[in-house]
């Protein structure tokens, strides 16, 4: 028996204590002890059942991005992570410390969108409605355990490699809640496919995955574009295999980026941490005494836009040494003909929406 199947056996019982706990939730929502709210406005939930890792947040953006061309579209984010309290409307001047790292990439992305945040999303989405009037629908990130807030469209995001089937209830795993919570969901995202995923990898996990007769199914995959430096946007670094790189991280799961990134580099280090970290200077001191060991004379420092979001507080940090950091951006694209079809389900969606 390998060592993290002993961990996890050990951890079952609190892992049982804590669907014990999460199980009397649900059912008090669904005998109405306790009670979800629905909006007059078209709401779309993106989330998941583990913690963190699936996509989440670049599909948002492509919602965000589609959407966008066609009408007025806001996100909703608790903004995990931020200093601050209660709604919040995000601005493009804000800090990650403000607003939350994910929060604030969108904004800087989509700087004529709606961005909030806010603890209660039953709350929050009152507010950012009274502010922006002419709003045709609200995004609401990583809400699909926020049972509080009934969503018109349930989208959840389940990654590829890592997929709810196969997981185990926190501490002992990294699902949120039991598997069965998939059947609220009114779209499933397989997210982080294999860039040349088979017909038959489909069928297996579409088996799998066994979804009901409401539900859809789609895959997706990550497209990274070019690397650019955190300091000056504006140059561009493109990757060759003559390039040592040293990758600085905070997310909740760095296997796809790094099996990218391993193509695209002589060699690959890393320094990681957990997701959402805030980094200190003495993690940034660390980082470049990694990279001054690295025995190359090509060698840059990679990192992502999430991380990006929290590094840029260490800015002049960044000016004194000079280093050479650069933000590798990222966006969704859907494998075969499913971009079509997710977006017909959308469309279906808000065209069928009634008060």
């Amino acid at each position: 028996m390998s060592e993290d199947i002993v961990i996890r056996v050990l951890l079952l019982p609190f892992s049982l204590l804590y669907g014990i706990g999460i199980g009397l939730r649900d059912l008090l929502y669904r005998v109405g002890v306790l009670r979800s709210v629905r909006f007059d406005i078209p709401v779309i939930s993106v989330g998941n059942l583990s913690v963190g890792g699936a996509g989440k947040s670049p599909h948002i953006e492509y919602l965000l991005g589609w959407l966008g061309q066609y009408i007025d579209v806001a996100v909703l984010s608790r903004g995990y992570g931020r200093k601050t309290m209660g709604y919040r409307a995000v601005s493009t001047i804000d800090t990650a410390e403000q607003a939350g790292d994910e929060p604030l990439q969108f904004k800087r992305k989509f700087p004529d969108a709606a961005i909030s945040v806010s603890e209660s999303r039953a709350l929050g989405v009152p507010e950012l409605v009274k502010y922006n009037p002419g709003l045709q629908c609200v995004l609401l990130d990583d809400a699909f355990q926020h049972l509080a807030v009934t969503p018109g469209l349930n989208i959840m995001l389940t990654e590829y490699s890592r997929p709810f089937t196969r997981d185990w209830l926190l501490p002992s795993g990294r699902l949120r809640e039991w598997r069965y919570g998939y059947r609220r969901a009114d779209v499933i995202v397989v997210s982080k496919c294999p860039p040349e995923m088979t017909n038959r990898q489909r069928r297996e996990m579409l088996a799998e995955i066994d979804p009901y007769s409401h539900q859809k199914v789609f895959f997706s995959r990550y497209e990274y574009g070019q690397p650019y430096h955190i300091l000056h946007p504006e140059d561009k670094r493109p990757f060759d295999l003559q390039t040592d790189m040293l990758l600085l991280s905070a997310i909740a799961n760095t296997d796809y980026l790094l099996a990218y990134l391993g193509e695209q580099a002589k060699s690959v280090q890393t320094l990681e941490f957990v997701d959402h970290h805030y980094f200190k200077e003495e993690d940034l001191i660390e980082m470049k005494r990694r990279f001054e060991r690295m025995d190359s004379k090509n060698k840059i420092i990679v990192t992502t836009e999430k991380d990006a979001a929290r590094l840029e507080l260490h800015r002049d940090f960044f000016l004194e040494h000079r280093l050479p950091v650069y933000v590798l951006p990222v966006q969704v694209a859907f494998c075969d003909d499913d971009e079509a079809g997710f977006q017909e389900a959308v469309k279906s969606f808000m065209l069928g929406f009634k008060v």
